[in-house]
């Protein structure tokens, strides 16, 4: 019995697409807004 599966962890997703574009650019923006609201309030 042969059983198919995917994992969204195991499979890696074309990397030139443009969801894959968008989700890194959305994941820098929100690491930089991080350091930058942490460094401007001082905590």
């Amino acid at each position: 019995m042969n059983h198919q599966w995917h994992d969204t962890m195991v499979d890696q997703p074309d990397e030139d697409g443009p969801a894959y574009v968008t989700g890194w650019t959305i994941s820098g923006l929100a690491v930089l807004g991080t350091i930058v609201a942490v460094w401007l309030l001082g905590i």
